[in-house]
């Protein structure tokens, strides 16, 4: 990019709002300063801005993100292609396979589910449209990660800070690597407890018309009395032939 086109102001109000997370929910100016690498003044004027945009809210000494940020997002989910591309083959494979059914993409270290498609039970098993998990410890992601170049995979492999949230988890990026080189070699991938007890997911890639690997689709699903080999073999040939058919439509 021709640093005559960077506008610095955009990026620094867009850090302000990136600083904010569950752990920092509400913050002094000194404090979003510290995260979002401003001065104190400049991170107040700019606090001040979002403010009178209506994207944070103050109490005269903390602020916190308004509800108006979630515009962002939702503006990306109603005009991006992918969504609107994928959904109704979503709801084919739900009415398929009787899962929830779901497509995600890879935002740094973490996936981003973009489009969904529910079941109707009394919970509901997945991730809700919108959320974002630690690439590892979804199916989704972890094809994500897998179909990346080698170059690639070894910067995010030395970049990732390891989140152990069950007795399954993947915890060791020697582990992680075996898993992601069977990924490449099988095409798919099977997941039990990585992120949430009691739940296993189901992965493909989504690939371009060019090869490119663009998206995954997956199904989230309770393990129950189900075997994971018996579950992959109910719903892989469903999630392969959705992504066959959606090659040359993304």
């Amino acid at each position: 990019m021709d640093d005559k086109d960077w506008i610095a102001g955009a990026a620094k109000a867009l850090a302000i709002i990136e600083a904010f997370d569950e752990e920092h929910a509400r913050m002094t100016p000194t404090m979003v300063a510290a995260r979002a690498g401003l001065s104190r003044t400049a991170a107040r004027r700019y606090l001040l801005t979002l403010r009178e945009l209506g994207y944070v809210d103050t109490d005269g000494k903390l602020f916190w993100l308004a509800p108006r940020v979630l515009r962002l997002g939702q503006s990306y989910l109603d005009s991006a292609r992918l969504p609107r591309t994928v959904q109704p083959f979503l709801q084919r494979i739900t009415a398929t396979v009787q899962e929830t059914a779901l497509v995600a993409i890879l935002d740094e270290h973490d996936v981003v589910y973009v489009a969904r498609n529910g079941v109707n039970r009394a919970m509901a098993v997945g991730f809700v449209l919108g959320s974002r998990a630690p690439a590892p410890l979804s199916s989704a992601g972890l094809v994500l990660l897998a179909f990346q170049a080698p170059e690639s995979i070894d910067q995010w492999l030395a970049s990732y800070p390891i989140k152990v949230f069950t007795p399954h988890t993947y915890s060791t990026i020697e582990r992680l690597r075996e898993v992601l080189g069977e990924i490449r070699r099988n095409g798919y991938v099977v997941t039990d407890q990585q992120l949430e007890l009691g739940v296993r997911g189901v992965a493909v890639p989504l690939r371009d018309r060019h090869g490119s690997v663009v998206a995954a689709i997956s199904v989230s699903m309770p393990i129950g009395q189900e075997s994971a080999n018996a579950a992959l073999h109910r719903v892989l040939p469903t999630l392969q032939e959705t992504a066959s058919l959606l090659r040359n439509l993304v």
